[in-house]
Protein backbone atom coordinates (compact mmCIF):
# COMPACT_ATOMS: atom_id res chain seq x y z
CA UNK A 1 0.00 0.00 0.00
CA UNK A 2 1.28 3.47 -0.81
CA UNK A 3 1.98 6.06 2.15
CA UNK A 4 1.20 9.70 1.63
CA UNK A 5 4.89 10.59 1.72
CA UNK A 6 5.61 8.24 -1.32
CA UNK A 7 4.35 10.80 -4.05
CA UNK A 8 7.35 12.92 -2.91
CA UNK A 9 9.75 10.36 -3.67
CA UNK A 10 11.63 10.68 -6.83
CA UNK A 11 11.33 8.32 -9.63
CA UNK A 12 14.34 6.36 -10.49
CA UNK A 13 14.88 5.81 -14.40
CA UNK A 14 16.95 2.98 -15.81
CA UNK A 15 20.70 3.62 -16.96
CA UNK A 16 20.52 4.44 -20.65
CA UNK A 17 22.92 3.45 -23.09
CA UNK A 18 25.15 5.72 -25.25
CA UNK A 19 23.06 3.67 -28.58
CA UNK A 20 19.84 4.65 -26.94
CA UNK A 21 21.19 8.27 -26.13
CA UNK A 22 22.16 8.75 -29.32
CA UNK A 23 18.96 7.23 -31.07
CA UNK A 24 16.73 9.67 -29.34
CA UNK A 25 18.55 12.99 -29.93
CA UNK A 26 18.82 11.74 -33.63
CA UNK A 27 15.00 11.18 -34.02
CA UNK A 28 14.66 15.09 -32.34
CA UNK A 29 16.88 16.40 -34.19
CA UNK A 30 15.57 14.88 -37.43
CA UNK A 31 11.58 15.73 -36.24
CA UNK A 32 10.75 11.99 -35.80
CA UNK A 33 9.58 13.14 -32.46
CA UNK A 34 9.77 15.63 -29.84
CA UNK A 35 11.26 15.70 -26.58
CA UNK A 36 7.77 15.28 -24.91
CA UNK A 37 6.92 11.76 -26.76
CA UNK A 38 10.64 10.79 -26.55
CA UNK A 39 10.26 11.29 -22.96
CA UNK A 40 7.50 9.12 -22.45
CA UNK A 41 8.25 6.35 -25.19
CA UNK A 42 12.23 6.16 -23.56
CA UNK A 43 11.04 6.92 -19.54
CA UNK A 44 13.35 9.36 -19.86
CA UNK A 45 12.78 13.07 -17.86
CA UNK A 46 12.60 15.99 -20.35
CA UNK A 47 15.45 17.65 -18.64
CA UNK A 48 17.77 14.82 -19.03
CA UNK A 49 16.61 14.90 -22.39
CA UNK A 50 17.54 18.67 -22.98
CA UNK A 51 20.49 17.77 -21.44
CA UNK A 52 21.65 14.43 -24.31
CA UNK A 53 20.73 17.16 -27.08
CA UNK A 54 23.02 19.93 -25.75
CA UNK A 55 25.71 16.52 -25.08
CA UNK A 56 25.13 14.97 -27.65
CA UNK A 57 23.70 16.38 -30.99
CA UNK A 58 27.32 17.69 -32.06
CA UNK A 59 28.26 13.95 -31.77
CA UNK A 60 25.22 13.15 -34.08
CA UNK A 61 26.45 15.91 -36.21
CA UNK A 62 30.17 14.67 -36.51
CA UNK A 63 29.37 11.35 -37.40
CA UNK A 64 27.32 12.20 -40.26
CA UNK A 65 30.43 14.07 -41.18
CA UNK A 66 28.90 17.36 -42.24
CA UNK A 67 28.82 20.43 -40.35
CA UNK A 68 25.26 22.28 -41.36
CA UNK A 69 27.15 24.92 -43.77
CA UNK A 70 28.20 22.47 -45.54
CA UNK A 71 24.88 20.74 -45.42
CA UNK A 72 23.26 23.42 -46.46
CA UNK A 73 26.07 24.52 -49.39
CA UNK A 74 25.18 21.10 -50.71
CA UNK A 75 21.20 21.22 -50.32
CA UNK A 76 21.74 24.47 -52.66
CA UNK A 77 23.82 22.88 -55.29
CA UNK A 78 20.66 19.71 -55.64
CA UNK A 79 18.46 22.61 -55.69
CA UNK A 80 19.99 24.37 -58.50
CA UNK A 81 20.99 20.59 -60.46
CA UNK A 82 17.15 19.72 -59.95
CA UNK A 83 16.24 23.43 -61.68
CA UNK A 84 18.61 22.83 -64.40
CA UNK A 85 16.75 19.58 -64.88
CA UNK A 86 13.11 21.17 -64.95
CA UNK A 87 14.36 23.77 -67.51
CA UNK A 88 16.38 20.83 -69.74
CA UNK A 89 13.29 18.58 -69.62
CA UNK A 90 10.27 21.76 -70.44
CA UNK A 91 12.77 22.69 -73.44
CA UNK A 92 12.24 19.26 -74.80
CA UNK A 93 8.60 19.13 -74.15
CA UNK A 94 8.39 22.43 -75.83
CA UNK A 95 9.86 21.71 -78.52
CA UNK A 96 7.93 18.03 -79.08
CA UNK A 97 4.62 20.07 -78.58
CA UNK A 98 5.88 23.00 -81.37
CA UNK A 99 6.64 19.62 -84.12
CA UNK A 100 4.07 17.25 -83.19
CA UNK A 101 1.47 20.04 -82.51
CA UNK A 102 -0.20 17.99 -79.43
CA UNK A 103 -0.51 19.94 -75.88
CA UNK A 104 0.98 17.04 -73.70
CA UNK A 105 1.77 19.30 -70.68
CA UNK A 106 -1.83 20.37 -70.44
CA UNK A 107 -3.22 16.78 -70.26
CA UNK A 108 -0.44 15.42 -67.81
CA UNK A 109 1.15 18.13 -65.96
CA UNK A 110 0.58 20.50 -62.77
CA UNK A 111 -1.12 23.68 -64.40
CA UNK A 112 2.05 25.93 -63.17
CA UNK A 113 4.24 23.48 -64.90
CA UNK A 114 2.37 23.35 -68.14
CA UNK A 115 1.88 27.14 -68.10
CA UNK A 116 6.02 27.02 -67.81
CA UNK A 117 5.99 25.01 -70.88
CA UNK A 118 3.29 26.74 -72.60
CA UNK A 119 5.84 30.25 -72.13
CA UNK A 120 8.48 28.55 -73.31
CA UNK A 121 6.73 27.61 -76.21
CA UNK A 122 5.78 30.91 -76.88
CA UNK A 123 9.28 32.05 -76.48
CA UNK A 124 10.93 29.70 -79.23
CA UNK A 125 7.98 30.71 -81.74
CA UNK A 126 9.05 34.66 -80.96
CA UNK A 127 12.64 33.80 -81.58
CA UNK A 128 12.17 31.48 -84.60
CA UNK A 129 9.23 32.16 -86.10
CA UNK A 130 8.60 28.18 -85.24
CA UNK A 131 10.51 25.68 -84.70
CA UNK A 132 13.60 24.38 -86.01
CA UNK A 133 13.03 20.93 -87.52
CA UNK A 134 16.17 19.38 -88.71
CA UNK A 135 17.96 22.23 -89.74
CA UNK A 136 15.21 24.08 -91.95
CA UNK A 137 13.65 26.84 -90.62
CA UNK A 138 9.76 26.44 -90.62
CA UNK A 139 8.14 29.39 -90.80
CA UNK A 140 4.28 29.48 -89.45
CA UNK A 141 1.84 28.81 -91.78
CA UNK A 142 -0.77 31.42 -92.74
CA UNK A 143 -4.14 31.30 -95.38
CA UNK A 144 -2.46 32.63 -97.83
CA UNK A 145 1.18 30.79 -97.48
CA UNK A 146 -0.03 27.16 -97.18
CA UNK A 147 1.23 24.89 -99.76
CA UNK A 148 -1.76 23.89 -102.47
CA UNK A 149 -1.56 20.33 -102.92
CA UNK A 150 -2.86 20.45 -106.47
CA UNK A 151 -0.09 21.98 -107.63
CA UNK A 152 2.69 20.17 -108.99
Amino acid sequence: MKTQNEHWRKKSYQKATLETKLLVVDQILNGQISNNQASKKYDVPRTTISYWLRKYSTLVQQNTGMSKNDEIKKLKEKIEELEFQKDFQQDIIADMELITGVDMSKKSLPKTLAKEIELKKKQRIKENGSIDVLGYLNKPFTKDSKPNKNKK
